[in-house]
């Protein structure tokens, strides 16, 4: 059996969102969090979202891998602000 490793298209296509390479960084620049809130607690999650992150994070696998990329790039903003 041949498995294709996640990668950040993917993880786009299983959350039900646009996995262009255009609407992923359009996604990242418009839904930057604040340090203190994690990816799971973000507002603009539906709960069937929010759920599949959680447990992609909690497999400790390869998706948790993806989905912790997604919830770096997601606080790039508020990196910067700290290092200011």
């Amino acid at each position: 059996m041949n498995q294709v490793r996640p990668r950040m298209t993917h993880l786009f296509e299983q959350l039900g969102l646009d996995a262009s390479e255009d609407a992923i960084a359009l996604f990242i620049v418009t839904h930057q969090l604040n340090a203190q809130t994690h990816i799971v607690q973000a507002d603009y999650w539906s709960e069937a979202q929010r759920q599949f992150l959680e447990e992609k994070i909690q497999s400790d696998g390869e998706w948790a891998i993806v989905v912790d990329q997604l919830n770096e790039s997601l606080h790039e903003e508020s990196v910067i602000k700290n290092k200011i």
